[in-house]
């Protein structure tokens, strides 16, 4: 059997040869600081107290720093448990009305203690009896002004607090959200690839079947032992990913090795490559389908001999890639999609380069049919 051609540039050859194999391994993610709530609500109610202290007399000066650290500490305590219980429980921190309403409540109960505990201080005061009341002691605190800004107090907590833990909980939902779409939109791209690797396995088994009917056991060896290659590389892959272009050449290379098997003398295959492409980055499994769709549409129908044609080279930060063959043009190709490879192929590069890449699936005015496609450089 005569052995078609196949022609390449020098430097492509030599390129392939010594390009690096191995994708670099993933870093691990840095590690996440995360806010203690409660160490950040008792060191500002401490400074508030020392500052309060300070005021009055002195942080040195016992009666004043008593007073602080009731008066700061008080709500510093009651801060705390807004926080904890707004963690459990998100209601309690939210702005609906019903939460509102209870909040209100609870703010003038709370002011009413934090007064009365206030003017129990003044028990401390040597000689009280002989200057006043117990009962006037204990609301010595109590006047309209003071009651508001308790008020106004436990609601600056309050709102404080349920703002933050808004703002946490709708971080956490958004991270939550990416991953999920992170996980489905891998879920689908690996769906897609296993779409097309049964599709080209199935038509690579029948061809095998074929040659062992007709007796050609040194042609379905070889085909066997491309057909692992291919699936090697497959299978060492457990996600899908981009790879150098340069494994992508290997696994195409090794695909239409067995379409030479097929058809012989009447597939001619022309590989042009820019050497300082070869180590960007592309989808895996990106162009064999590609190649797979010309040979099937455009060669199979070709009654002499055809010709596919691929190249890539790189202009800056686009890498160029190009398939084409000789074939009977739009007529021996499905017009809308082109078959499942380039369909999946477009669905694929969506899910990689969003709008930042090009594809073009049309016939030639001199004959055949080309598909053409712009991505960014990606240097591996």
């Amino acid at each position: 059997m005569a052995k078609s051609t196949l022609t390449a540039t020098s430097e492509y050859t030599q390129a392939l040869s010594t390009s690096e194999r191995e994708t670099p391994a993933p870093s691990a993610p840095d590690s996440g600081v995360r806010l203690n709530g409660h160490i950040f609500i008792y060191s500002l109610a401490i400074v508030l107290a020392l500052a309060t202290a300070s005021e009055c007399h002195s942080i040195t000066h016992l009666p004043s720093l008593i007073y602080g650290a009731v008066l700061w500490g008080w709500w510093g305590c009651i801060a705390s448990i807004i926080w904890k219980f707004g963690q459990r429980v998100p209601f309690a921190s939210s702005f609906s009305t019903k939460t509102i309403s209870i909040q209100i409540f609870v703010g003038l109960t709370i002011g009413v203690v934090h007064l009365l505990l206030l003017g129990s201080l003044g028990f401390t005061v040597t000689g009280w009896q002989a200057h006043t009341t117990a009962f006037s002691i204990w609301t010595s605190h109590f006047n309209i002004n003071r009651f508001g800004i308790e008020l106004l107090i436990y609601g600056f907590v309050f709102g404080i607090t349920g703002i933050v833990q808004y703002q946490i909980r709708a971080q956490r939902d958004a991270m939550k959200s990416l991953e999920l779409q992170k996980q489905l939109s891998a879920a689908h791209l690996r769906a897609l690839q296993m779409q097309l690797e049964p599709h080209f396995l199935f038509n690579t088994l029948n061809a095998i079947t074929t040659l062992v009917e007709l007796g050609r056991s040194k042609e379905a060896a070889e085909m066997l032992s491309h057909l692992n290659a291919i699936l090697k590389s497959t299978l060492q892959r457990t996600t899908p990913e981009k790879i150098p272009l340069s494994q992508e050449l290997e696994t195409m290379e090794n695909y239409l090795a067995i379409e030479q098997v097929r058809f012989a003398d009447r597939l001619r295959i022309e590989i042009k490559v820019d050497p300082g492409a070869l180590d960007g980055l592309v989808p895996c499994f990106l162009l064999q389908p590609i190649v797979e769709n010309a040979i099937r549409h455009g060669i199979a129908n070709c009654e002499n001999e055809g010709l596919v044609e691929a190249s890539a080279r790189r202009d800056g930060h686009t890498l160029h890639l190009r398939v084409r063959d000789s074939g009977p043009g739009l007529s021996g190709h499905s017009q809308n999609g082109h078959g499942i490879g380039l369909r999946n192929t477009r669905e694929r590069l969506t899910h990689f380069y969003r709008d930042e890449y090009a594809m073009k699936a049309q016939p030639l005015d001199t004959g055949g049919f080309e598909v053409s496609i712009a991505i960014p450089y990606e240097r591996n």
